[in-house]
């Protein structure tokens, strides 16, 4: 027989911009222990899941998350007692119905998600098999190509730049170990090119650069000379990618570029700019290009750039299957960006990706800018074969986390391993 959730119980952790978070330790009747830690983040789309904060100013300025560990302790916990934790879609399902809210707001999305991961770990170490392959099945070979964030702005950092993540895209490299090479070597590049050039060389949430750079271009262009720098031929070896995040700069019908002083711009306008950049720069993918709730510009967005590059939908597509359904009707991206605190459980990310499968499009597994050590994401890329994983920087240990457990299963797949997206 297999062994049985014997305990689940939550503790409140801090995450690595040291807010509050919620970690999941449960334990299996054979003395398996598993445990999961949740994200977090800045840039939020308004229909993500509800993250359950406490509001007490008196703790952590009303970011603890105490009653998101009661829940867990005190409302989920009784009911999963006794459950064969190899039954995930069950189990989501159950807590999606104790919960009993659209968005999760009665027991929050980070207690929730906590013990769905919690569950899927567990059923994978008392399987005897790596948690990549428990979920992802004999066919989970695929290592993705990481998004490397190496210059942060807008909400991600106080910098010169209005746009939130500016990413290498190692494309060209033969393996996952060699991509990271090739994206550490650049990152350092960038890094003494910006002291060169007299620029601050702290970094961000995400551990890219933040200077007060004088444009979004001169973004692009340092990025640019970095690759070179390093050794590298920009757009066969590494590509850019860019993450606008343009809901935060998006006010009363205008795209306000205030920090770069590019001024306000129309929908068409912020297209008509970014496919002047697609021509001048190596760029292969753009993420929220537009604001959340610009449906129409997206569309016309999508269909001026995405017979090009990649359009990436986040903030308006939140992991959830009725936006990424409405996007594909709509024709409004060609790939997403999967989150799993985003929508609350392994099931329903899950199910988001088999939509986008279904549709075509590409996908993206990613991080939050709030993270944790925890490397679940990277078994969860693996897992479901996307071939793309956005996890940060090539600093930052909760980031390097990731990196290097895909390096281990890289290792442990040995000929058997397929890179690229």
């Amino acid at each position: 027989m297999f062994p049985r959730i014997q305990s689940i119980n939550a503790l409140e952790i801090l995450d690595s911009r040291g807010n509050p978070t919620v970690r999941v330790n449960l334990r299996l009747d054979d003395g398996t222990v598993a445990t999961a830690s949740v994200p977090s983040g800045a840039s939020t789309g308004e229909n993500e899941a509800v993250e359950l904060r406490d509001g007490d100013k008196k703790r952590y300025g009303g970011k603890g998350v105490l009653q998101a560990v009661a829940n867990v302790n005190d409302i989920v916990a009784p009911a999963l007692i006794g459950q064969d934790p190899r039954r995930q879609a069950q189990i989501d399902q159950l807590m999606i119905e104790l919960d009993g809210t659209e968005n999760k707001a009665k027991l929050g999305a980070n207690a929730i998600l906590g013990v769905s991961q919690a569950v899927a770990r567990a059923a994978a170490q008392a399987s005897g098999i790596p948690l990549y392959a428990y979920l992802g099945g004999s066919g989970a070979v695929h290592i993705p190509v990481p998004q490397m964030n190496v210059l942060n702005g807008g909400k991600h950092a106080d910098s010169g730049m209005d746009f939130q993540e500016f990413m290498i895209f190692p494309l060209g490299a033969p393996s996952f170990a060699e991509a990271l090479r090739y994206g550490a070597e650049t990152f350092h590049a960038l890094k003494k090119i910006l002291s060169e050039r007299g620029y601050a060389t702290s970094v961000g949430d995400e551990g890219g650069f933040a200077p007060q750079v004088k444009s979004n271009d001169e973004a692009c262009e340092l990025i640019v000379a970095a690759i070179e720098a390093a050794g590298y031929r920009p757009g066969k070896d590494i590509a850019i990618a860019l993450d606008l995040a343009a809901s935060s700069f998006y006010e009363n019908g205008k795209y306000r570029l205030t920090r770069s002083g590019q001024g306000d711009k129309s929908a068409a306008e912020m297209t008509a700019l970014l496919r002047q950049w697609v021509e001048k720069y190596p760029i292969v993918s753009i993420e929220d290009g537009l604001a959340e709730n610009d449906w129409e510009g997206f569309r016309e967005h999508t269909a001026a750039l995405g017979g090009k590059i990649q359009i990436v939908g986040d903030d308006n597509l939140v992991t959830n299957t009725k936006f990424i359904a409405r996007a594909i009707e709509e024709k409004s991206c060609n790939a997403a960006l999967i989150k799993l605190n985003q929508i609350g459980t392994v099931t329903e990310t899950v199910a988001a990706i088999h939509l986008c499968r279904k549709a075509g499009w590409g996908y993206v597994i990613s991080h939050r800018s709030g993270e944790t050590e925890d490397s679940f994401m990277a078994d969860f890329a693996v897992a479901m074969g996307g071939g793309q994983i956005k996890t940060g920087s090539a600093c930052r240990s909760e980031r390097i986390a990731k990196y290097n457990r895909l390096l281990e299963i890289e290792r442990e797949l040995g000929k058997a391993a397929v890179f690229g997206r």
